[in-house]
């Protein structure tokens, strides 16, 4: 059952992905991840009733309320950062880096949770590696969350190639940020989720989560922005706090029962969810060598399976 349940976290996070795009685009990225957590908290608090999952926090060992902490953190941290880089870039690019995770992940459960490394696995590693590659070569960069007018104003040959550098190294080091810290995420949670209910631990990490980014709004003073918020927006961070929660909910419960070599990889899988809605709710297109390395990727997570 942990397969069927990777593959609907796979279908949930490739829908929210594309969701929090739209979502994103006239609000502060981390005024945005703030009031999704809130839908997620809800949603996942939600699930602990009717599965009647609630233990006391006093019967959880320490280690497993201490790594769940340290996963919400990295989860919080890959969650600013994503929404970030969806902001700045293409939402195919974007995902794209988020699924190099995948090996990083791999390598990290061979250090530290002893998962080993079959031949194959090592193959379907550089797939993967490669067909992200090929993924970020979409064609010129731009800032998609610019307006016309933006893009008017640097019309000019020279003008335009500088902030479409620019935009890309910024898009680029936050979706490696995010990878990162999902790597991070999956490792973190395999062991907190640990003799833990995983629907309990799910909205204990969410927890944590909310209080981070909301620590990082009033950081920042995005809170002043709530107001300017359009019905739009809210409506799709809406769906796209519900979709990332029914994504946790299906991915923790896999990663109870299976290893989180096999998890993750399956969990990637939601770019091709990714890559159809971008095309048919946002317009982007993906070139030929495009299309190449997410065959590749796909391959690869395929093959992680074997």
């Amino acid at each position: 059952m942990w397969v069927l349940f990777a593959f609907g976290s796979a279908l949930f996070a490739g829908l929210t992905a594309v969701l929090a795009k739209i979502g994103v685009r006239d609000v502060d990225s981390n005024l945005a991840t703030a009031l999704r957590t809130v839908v997620v908290l809800a949603f996942s608090w939600l699930m602990v009733l009717i599965a009647g999952a609630w233990q006391p926090l006093s019967s959880i060992e320490g280690r497993a309320l201490l790594f769940l902490a340290l996963s919400g953190l990295a989860t919080g941290a890959s969650w600013l950062c994503y929404f970030r880089a969806l902001q700045l870039g293409e939402v195919n690019r974007v995902a794209a880096v988020d699924k190099s995770s995948t090996v990083l992940t791999m390598l990290l459960a061979l250090i530290l949770l002893g998962e080993g490394l079959t031949p194959i696995k090592i193959a379907a590693m550089a797939l993967i590696a490669v067909g992200t590659g090929l993924m970020l070569q979409t064609g010129r960069p731009h800032d998609s969350a610019a307006s016309d007018a933006d893009r008017q104003k640097t019309s000019a040959p020279g003008r335009a190639k500088a902030a479409s550098l620019k935009t890309s190294g910024r898009w680029f080091l936050y979706a490696l940020g995010s990878a990162v810290f999902a790597s991070l995420t999956t490792i973190l949670g395999k062991v907190g989720i640990e003799g833990v209910n995983s629907t309990l631990g799910t909205a204990l990490r969410t927890a944590v989560v909310l209080v981070m980014a909301w620590g990082m709004v009033f950081l920042t003073g995005a809170q002043r922005g709530i107001g300017k918020i359009s019905r739009r927006t809210w409506l799709f961070l809406l769906l796209s706090g519900i979709a990332t929660g029914a994504s946790w909910l299906c991915y923790y419960h896999a990663l109870r029962e299976g290893p989180a070599s096999a998890v993750a990889p399956i969990d990637k899988l939601s770019i091709l969810v990714t890559a159809a809605f971008s095309r048919l709710w946002l317009g982007e297109k993906l070139s030929a060598r495009s299309l190449g390395g997410l065959g590749l990727l796909t391959a690869g997570t395929l093959m992680t399976l074997l």
